[in-house]
């Protein structure tokens, strides 16, 4: 009977211990990102971009470059000044690879928020198939303000 109790506990630790490895999903989502926005209004709407960032341990991201697909008055094409986060873990048993998404742009005065949510498969230091789905908003000036806007960001490479 100690036996099975010893062993009970050793896989106990083991599956607790197990569950979740933040630090290799957030590696492996680093890489080329583009964002499809749907909805908004006026020069706040049709918004695409392609962005090349990568996450930090701490879920921060350094974000290399973000190119506007589309052109408009709210911003200029190459950007502004972006920020964001990307706090991921995988499950070890399915690699299933789950997350939450927070990407800020600001230029030209205003300001384009992202919110969402990180889907994907984790297969050793790449990230297939993987996916944000969220909303977005526009703030700022003239006709570049817009809420309730959804999107959804497929990473390239």
């Amino acid at each position: 009977m100690k036996e099975v109790a010893a062993l009970l506990l050793v896989v106990l630790m083991f599956n607790g211990c197990s569950s979740s490895n933040t630090t290799t999903a957030q590696t492996a989502a680093s890489g080329v990102w583009k964002a499809e926005l749907l909805g908004g209004s006026g020069d706040a709407s049709g918004l695409s971009f392609i962005t090349q960032f990568t996450v930090n341990s701490d879920g921060t991201l350094s974000i290399g470059s973000l190119q506007f697909l589309t052109q408009g008055s709210c911003f200029s094409v190459a950007g502004g000044s972006e920020s964001g986060s990307m706090t991921l873990t995988v499950d070890t048993t399915t690699n299933a690879v789950t997350g939450t998404f927070n990407y800020t742009v600001q230029s030209q005065g205003n300001t384009l928020t992202l919110t969402g949510a990180v889907t994907g498969t984790e297969s050793g230091t790449t990230l297939s198939g993987g996916s944000v789905t969220g909303t977005w908003s526009v703030t700022g000036a003239g006709g570049c303000n817009a809420t309730d806007g959804t999107f959804t960001m497929t990473q390239t490479s």
